[in-house]
Parts: structure tokens; C-alpha cells; sequence
């Protein structure tokens, strides 16, 4: 069976739209159609009840999703087996998003090596739908990310809270004379508490969905955001930005999400060596915080509601 079928299957099954499926796919909306099409002529049942609001699995298509999730997992298991370098005797891959791999990734790939040399790691990038969706087709067996999706066969755990605080480009930058502010999209949560402590603040005209990588935009550029105070504290030291005046701090938790079926062994190796990573993390945050609240008075703003725990 051609395994981008199963995979599109889960996608249309996840998004509940052939529109959305096409979009993180990056296929046009009639190969999606195509292939859910092969599939339904593969298992003589029609899967998905098609209609303007979008696709809904029919009751065959509740029964194939498990299976599907299966073959997926067989698959990526042999695939990953067979690739496994001379050498190595186990494979563990990883993903996170790009602001959470200079604090946390590359030191937990490097504890889990150093614990266990015969253990060939891989790391994959990306945003979240990204980053899920290769943790729903088992290309990894973890992640690290900021705004986690819930899905069947997998599991949430808190990793690390961060801080968002506004920095600029330029020195002297106050609230009241901030022109140059670039909205960067840290979630609705985010969003929310921004609008109650700053209100003024949510009609920028410039915005950016992408992370921490917002923060080379600022760097070289007139601008000011709220970024994540780990990602920015070179940036502080060396003078290249600068804390906004009177501007409060947002509390920005960090997770970590299990495939529901990794190994015991292995899965038992990265919580032990994330926990020790988070705690080297933690001891560094509270240094930062220490330096930020040297620099003003600090006050972290607390969002009303979290809705990934």
C-alpha cells in the first residue's frame, strides 16, 4: 500500500478539511481528493462524509483510523531501522521548534548520546502543525514546542517556562514612544494578555508568525517585539537590544509531547536527560531573571487562561 495515502488520510482525518490537509501537505486540494479517492477504492468503503463544512469520518473511517496510525508506525519503525548508521545500535528522533533548540535540544541530544553512545539521534525544525504532524506519522518520538496540539497517541508534559519580554533595536525605547513595534505570534493566550496590559499594542502593521526567528528581523532593523528572554540575552549583553522601558513580562511555557508508544527503555533515557536538561535550563533562568530585574522593576504578566495544560 502506497504510505502517502495512509498519511493523507490522517491529515484530512486530524484538520477535518481536504482544504486544510492540502495547505500543510503543500499538494493541490484534487491530489488530496485523489488519493483519499485510491484509498476508498482500496478498502471498498467510503471514509470520509464530504460536505461544504468539511470531512467528517464515517463510521468505516473511525474503524480504519487506529490501523492507519499502525501502518504509519510500522513503517517509519523500518525505515528508521534500516538507517540506523555502523555502529549504532538504537535510533531516537527529536523535534522542536526553532527558538527551543538552542536552550533545550541540542543539550538534551547531547545527554542522551553521552548516556547512551550506541544511540544515533536526529533532530527535525519546524512550526507546530509541522512538527505534529511528523509526531503522528512517527518520523520522531519527541518534541519540544511552545503551543503543543492534543492528538490521539499522543502525550503533553511541561518542559520549561520561558518569558517573553520587548526588547528594541534601539536604546531609550519607552512604551509611550514605541513606533516600531512588530507583532510576533506567540498564541492566543499570549494574544490575550497582551490586549488587557497593552492594548495599544495589538494594531501593529507589521506582524510575523515565525517564532523566535522574529528576532534576526528586529536585530538588524528599526524595530522592537516581545521575545523570549533565553533567545535575546546575547543580544542584550552585546548591545545590539534593548529592554523596552516599564514594559511587563509574559510567562510562555515550553512542552514536551511523547509518542504514546516509544520504546520504555528509550522513553524512560529521554525524561531522565530532559529533566536533567530542564534543570540546567531552570538555574539559567533564574540568572536571567536575576539580570532583568537588576536592569527594572520586574513584574511578569500572568495570562487568565492556559489552555495547553
Amino acid at each position: 500500500m502506497d504510505i502517502t495515502l495512509i498519511k493523507t488520510f490522517l491529515e484530512v482525518a486530524n484538520t477535518g478539511s481536504f482544504v486544510a490537509a492540502r495547505d500543510r501537505l503543500f499538494v493541490t486540494q484534487s491530489a488530496i481528493s485523489l488519493r483519499i479517492q485510491r484509498l476508498e477504492d482500496s478498502l471498498g468503503h467510503q471514509l470520509f462524509t464530504r460536505s461544504k463544512a468539511g470531512a467528517v469520518l464515517t463510521a468505516e473511517g473511525q474503524q480504519f483510523e487506529p490501523y492507519a496510525l499502525s501502518l504509519l508506525k510500522i513503517w517509519e519503525e523500518a525505515r528508521q531501522k534500516i538507517s540506523i548508521p555502523h555502529g549504532y545500535s538504537r535510533a531516537l528522533s527529536i523535534g522542536a521548534q526553532y527558538s527551543l533548540w538552542p536552550g533545550l535540544g541540542f543539550r538534551w541530544l547531547d545527554a542522551l548520546q553521552t548516556t547512551m553512545p550506541e544511540l544515533s539521534v536526529h533532530g527535525e525544525v519546524g512550526m507546530t502543525d509541522r512538527i505534529t504532524r511528523f509526531l503522528v506519522e512517527g518520523v520522531i518520538q519527541a518534541a519540544l514546542l511552545y503551543t503543543p496540539q492534543l492528538r490521539p497517541g499522543l502525550i503533553v508534559e511541561p518542559a520549561l517556562d520561558d518569558e517573553l519580554i520587548l526588547v528594541a533595536s534601539y536604546p531609550d525605547a519607552t512604551l509611550e514612544n514605541l513606533t516600531d513595534y512588530v507583532a510576533v505570534d506567540w498564541g492566543p493566550e499570549f494574544t490575550h494578555a497582551l490586549a488587557v496590559a497593552l492594548p495599544h499594542l495589538t494594531d501593529s502593521g507589521r506582524s510575523l508568525a515565525l517564532g523566535a526567528l522574529a528576532m534576526e528581523y528586529v536585530v538588524n532593523r528599526r524595530a522592537a517585539a516581545f521575545l523570549p528572554a533565553r533567545s535575546v540575552k546575547r543580544y542584550l549583553h552585546d548591545g545590539k537590544l534593548h529592554l523596552v522601558a516599564d514594559a511587563p513580562h509574559f510567562p510562555y511555557p515550553s512542552w514536551v509531547v511523547w509518542r504514546e508508544d516509544i520504546d520504555d527503555d528509550l522513553a524512560e533515557l529521554a525524561r531522565k536527560t530532559l529533566k536533567a536538561v530542564v534543570h540546567a535550563a531552570e538555574k539559567d533562568q533564574e540568572t536571567l531573571v536575576d539580570e532583568l530585574a537588576s536592569m527594572e522593576d520586574y513584574e511578569p504578566v500572568l495570562p487568565t487562561q492556559n489552555t495547553n495544560e
